[in-house]
This record gives structure tokens, C-alpha cells and sequence, in this order.
């Protein structure tokens, strides 16, 4: 198969014009294609007058060799594709089926290629499914009445349910896991251009029922759901799992179990610790929400007179500080809102969200600061052996959160965050799920916190013209970048109890839907290759 790389067109082209482009790149007739695969699309906005598609394309022709030997384009290459592979079964009779804890990312994709490959897996999830789930969440956002089992955290599909649903990751993949992701994804009714767009995301209308989806997939293929059914405690035997407790009284037997539980199951971690899972405090980040108008920020990363063709801009960007911390841009939501993403009463943490569209009014990121035990063991009353230092910080500053304004969203233009003062309305609105009001972020925050956000956000504007404006809106707190603890694990990816299987996100091994996903593939893998399969 050939492959192209580098293949530029006006973001305005159609098919016809790209089908033309690869004729004329391998000097033959449009007619003698025979397929054309599109790999991947990005946007080349370099030059502001003249924005261009960059096409890596695969195609298929009868004259290959012929091409091939006479191309003088260094863009063109022969490629065998690679094809993602599940390791043969492993020789260990499963006398239980596996026992997956969490329906998130890392839990439905490691559910997923259990159940396509016999295991049959059994899914217990605290929170509902994805629609009920829904109801629950949009009454708290209306309501502010809470549901500590279900809500943006926990339920069917994780917290990346209520995000923008981005699909984009920087994880390294010899194996051909993400490109698997990504087609379970298109099987569960994702649109074909995450296959090949360089920032392919979903939306959360688009999330819920795809989650559905592959939950019925995976029902058909043998495997089992419990909802409202949490996780209370584990039996362990000679260092083994023999069983997991749910809702505090039924045993259910199990030898292998994927804890694939989330970043915010702090009750679960806690057990965990008291098991004497073996785990360790991590870095992770906090920060605020930062919104500016939608169409400020696609005018700068664009240009003025931006095409129909490219939807609302994003953008990343970080800083270091001559005190050698980072500031840096996380989970950017185009044309996005903010949203109540609390899980705990009396706490309140904000994360960001969009539709599949990205058409709201305002762009919004999270603004975050790296933050290790050395910074947030002071703010813990564990000891300092205690791994689970992060989670009482966290709780630290979403309690600090919920009391500047009274269970809503604190808001604070940053201008009024740089003077440390309540302040209020600016030159545009917030876009929220949830009810807001202006207070001081800023007192939210350590010192040492509101500073390196304050010349973060100052710094990233020699970055993107107008990011630090005076009106800029932010909100807070932003807490559950990722898991504040790791649960190891060995090279068998089984943690310091003979068949634990930590995974995802939670665990400590990844950062996003993809990643998760990902780790969920890879601990079934792990599982495939001890066990033999449980038709």
C-alpha cells in the first residue's frame, strides 16, 4: 500500500479536489485509484490568508510498484499497515468470570475485548446508567440537589461523559491500541472522522448514547451490568482476591478484578489502603476554569474571515515560571460550558463540557498548576505515609469552593482575581450548568496557588493576544485533573493482591478517554494471557 504524507488542500476542497491531489502526487489518473483511506487531517493555520488541510492518506492502485520506483516525492512511501492483536489465551482455568469495578473508559474498553473474546466480565458500577444518570445530573444542575452515587463523576460511561469527549493522546502506541479505540468507538455510532481528525472529539450528547451502545454490545457478547452497586470491601486470601463486597453485605467470588474505579473514588481508594493495596501518592494539578469569547479565541488562532468549514478553534498553551513551576492549559472545551462537576456534599469542583457542535458562545479551559505531596502534605492530617494526602487536599479546596458562594459556582473576572476581591459582571456572561455567582476565586486558593495562576494566565497572553484580558472569566475549582494516588502494579499489571488488575485513569495510568481506554485494552490483554477464556 502507498502512503502519502504531507498532502495540503484549502480547508474549503471537496472530495473531488483531494481524490485529484493524490492522481497528480503519483502521476496517475484519478480512475486508477482504487481506494483512499484517509489517516489523518489537520489544520495548517501558519498562514492566516490561505488555511490548508494536511492529509497522511493511503492508497490502493494496481500500478504500486510501477509508482513507487519512479516517485521522486519524499512524502511518498510504501507501508504495510499493522493491525491491533489480542494475545492467544493463557493456560489458568477462570472459575469465576472477571469482576470489573467501574463503567468508565478503561472499565467498558477492558469489558469490551473480555467479552469479544469469551470471558463473559461482570461490570458493577456505583453510579446509574447513562440516561438515568442524565436526569440525575441535569436536576442537580437546575436543582443543586445532589446524588452522591450518580452525578458527573460516577456512572455508566466515567467522568468523561459530561466533558468535551476529546479522543486526542499523546500515549505512545506500538501496539495499535488507539486506532482499536477508535473503531470500537465508530462501532458504537461514532462519526468516521475520529479515525483521522488530529483532535477528534465526541461531545457529551454524543457520549451518552454511545456508551449505551457499547454497553449492549457487550451484553451481546455475554458479558454483565450492575448498576447502584458499589464496591464496599474486598476478601482476600493468601494474598490472593477471593471475593468483592458490594453495598456493604453480598459476596461475590472473584480471581480476577479490574479496578478501573475512576479519579474520584476516594471512599474506594481508602478501602483500598486499608486492604493494604499498595499504592503512593502522585503530583497531579489544580487550578481554576478560564472562559473568553468563543469567537475571540478562533479569531486568534485563525485569523479574521474564518472559513464555515473549520468549527470553533482551541488551543493549548502553557508557561514556566521563573520559580520553576508549570502553568498550563487542560481539557480545552470550545464553544463550551463550565459545569458544577461536584460529587461530594459541601465540596464543589468545576470541570468543562461540550456539545457535539461546539457552538456556545464562550470558550473555556481548565488553568492549572502541578502540584506534588511536598505541596499538599501541609494541608493533610494524615501522616506523611499516608498516600491519600491529595484527596484531603482536594477536599481542601473544594470545601474552600462551596463556601465562597454558597454551593454555587464562585465566579470572578481576572481583574478582580489579580486584586483578590469579589468584583462582578464584565463584558460577557459565563456559560454554566449550574447556578453561579461573582466571589473571590482567588481566596479559594494557598497563596502560593493564586499566584502561579495569576502570572500563568498574565504570561500565556504573549501566547494568545487577549487570553489575560480584564474580563476574562474564572471559576473554580478545578480539582480532579487526574488521580491524586497510583495503585502499582507489576509487569503483569496486577497490583500487590494476586489478582487485583488496576487500570485507567484512577489507578494512576492515564489522563483522558483515549488513555483509558487504552489501559483498559491492555489490562484485558493481561488478563487474556494468564486466564483461559470463560465460554
Amino acid at each position: 500500500m502507498i502512503q502519502i504524507t504531507q498532502l495540503k488542500l484549502p480547508v474549503s476542497h471537496n472530495e473531488r479536489m483531494l481524490r485529484e491531489k493524490v492522481a497528480k502526487t503519483l502521476g496517475i489518473r484519478p480512475e486508477e485509484i482504487q481506494a483512499c483511506e484517509i489517516i489523518r487531517r489537520s489544520v495548517d493555520a501558519r498562514k492566516r490568508e490561505g488555511l490548508q488541510f494536511v492529509y497522511t492518506v493511503r492508497v490502493q492502485t494496481a500500478r504500486e510498484q510501477k509508482i513507487l520506483a519512479r516517485s521522486r516525492h519524499k512524502n511518498v512511501m510504501s507501508i504495510i499497515p499493522e493491525a491491533y492483536h489480542f494475545p492467544p489465551p493463557g493456560s489458568i482455568p477462570l472459575q469465576q468470570r472477571p469482576v470489573i469495578i467501574g463503567c468508565g473508559p478503561a472499565g467498558l474498553f477492558c469489558a469490551y475485548m473480555l467479552a469479544l473474546h469469551g470471558y463473559r466480565p461482570l461490570v458493577l458500577e456505583q453510579g446509574d446508567t447513562a440516561a438515568v444518570r442524565k436526569q440525575k445530573v441535569d436536576q442537580f444542575w437546575k436543582t443543586g440537589i445532589l446524588d452522591e452515587q450518580s452525578n458527573v463523576q460516577f456512572g455508566e460511561g466515567g467522568a468523561g461523559t459530561f466533558s468535551d469527549g476529546k479522543l486526542n493522546t499523546g500515549v505512545k502506541d506500538k501496539n495499535n491500541r488507539n486506532r482499536q479505540v477508535l473503531e470500537i468507538f465508530v462501532g458504537a455510532g461514532a462519526p468516521r472522522e475520529i479515525l483521522f481528525d488530529a483532535r477528534p472529539h465526541l461531545g457529551t450528547d454524543l457520549l451518552i448514547r454511545i456508551v449505551e451502545n457499547l454497553r449492549n454490545q457487550i451484553l451481546s457478547m455475554g458479558g454483565s451490568f450492575r448498576f447502584r452497586t458499589q464496591v464496599t470491601d474486598l476478601k482476600v486470601r493468601e494474598g490472593k482476591i477471593a471475593s468483592v463486597i458490594v453495598n456493604g453485605g453480598e459476596e461475590i467470588p472473584a480471581e480476577a478484578v479490574v479496578l478501573a474505579v475512576g479519579h474520584s473514588a476516594r471512599h474506594t481508594f481508602r478501602m483500598l489502603w486499608e486492604k493494604n493495596l499498595s499504592m503512593e501518592a502522585k503530583a497531579f494539578a489544580v487550578g481554576v476554569r478560564i472562559e473568553h469569547p468563543q469567537e475571540m479565541i478562533t479569531r486568534t488562532q485563525y485569523g479574521e474571515n474564518v472559513p464555515r468549514e473549520l468549527r470553533a478553534a482551541s488551543y493549548k498553551t502553557a508557561v514556566s515560571l521563573p520559580d520553576g513551576r508549570g502553568v498550563y492549559s487542560f481539557c480545552m472545551c470550545p464553544g463550551g460550558f463550565v459545569v458544577n462537576a461536584s460529587s461530594e456534599t459541601g465540596c464543589l469542583a468545576v470541570n468543562g463540557m461540550s456539545y457535539h457542535a461546539r457552538d456556545g458562545r464562550n470558550a473555556n479551559s481548565a488553568i492549572v498548576v502541578t502540584v506534588r505531596p511536598e505541596d499538599y502534605l501541609p494541608y493533610s492530617p494524615s501522616d506523611s505515609s499516608d498516600p491519600l494526602g491529595g484527596i484531603d487536599f482536594q477536599r481542601y479546596l473544594e470545601r474552600a469552593a462551596y463556601r465562597a458562594a454558597g454551593g454555587k459556582i464562585p465566579v470572578q473576572r481576572f481583574e478582580d482575581f489579580c486584586l483578590s476581591r469579589p468584583g462582578g459582571p464584565g463584558s460577557f456572561a459565563p456559560c454554566m450548568k449550574g447556578d453561579f455567582a461573582w466571589s473571590n476565586v482567588r481566596a479559594i486558593f494557598p497563596e502560593f496557588l493564586g499566584d502561579s495562576l495569576e502570572r500563568g494566565i498574565r504570561a500565556m497572553d504573549r501566547q494568545i493576544r487577549g487570553f489575560s484580558m480584564p474580563d476574562a472569566l474564572l471559576s473554580g475549582v478545578e480539582s480532579r485533573t487526574s488521580s491524586p494516588v497510583r495503585i502499582l502494579r507489576d509487569q503483569g499489571l496486577e497490583g500487590s493482591i494476586s489478582g487485583i488488575y488496576p487500570c485507567g485513569e484512577g489507578a494512576g495510568y492515564a489522563g483522558g478517554i483515549t488513555s483509558a481506554a487504552m489501559d483498559g485494552l491492555r489490562v484485558a490483554e493481561a488478563i487474556g494471557k494468564k486466564f483461559v477464556n470463560f465460554r
